[in-house]
């Protein structure tokens, strides 16, 4: 798994990709031991599957787990106009 390389003059097309991949090797990689490539693929699917994408806080979505924010959307305590930001009525 490789990061894409940016395109000349376009350095913003791909800071999504290098902010994912500087939090996998900060929260995964540096300091793991694999032994294997099949330990590193079981390590990176149980990390996207229960922690990146199930309790991890993410900025774009107003610090809240995506898990937590789909359970505020499903109550309509979310409002799309400002970016995660919870509405209280």
């Amino acid at each position: 798994m490789w990061p894409l390389q940016s395109r000349p003059s376009k350095c913003t097309d791909n800071a999504h990709m290098e902010s994912f991949f500087h939090t996998l090797k900060a929260e995964l990689i540096l300091g793991a031991n694999f032994q294997s490539g099949e330990d590193l693929k079981y390590a990176f699917g149980r990390y996207i599957n229960e922690s990146y994408n199930r309790t991890r806080l993410h900025s774009w979505i107003g610090y809240c787990s995506p898990m937590e924010y789909e359970r505020m959307a499903a109550l309509k305590f979310i409002c799309p106009f400002y970016r995660g930001k919870i509405i209280v009525h």
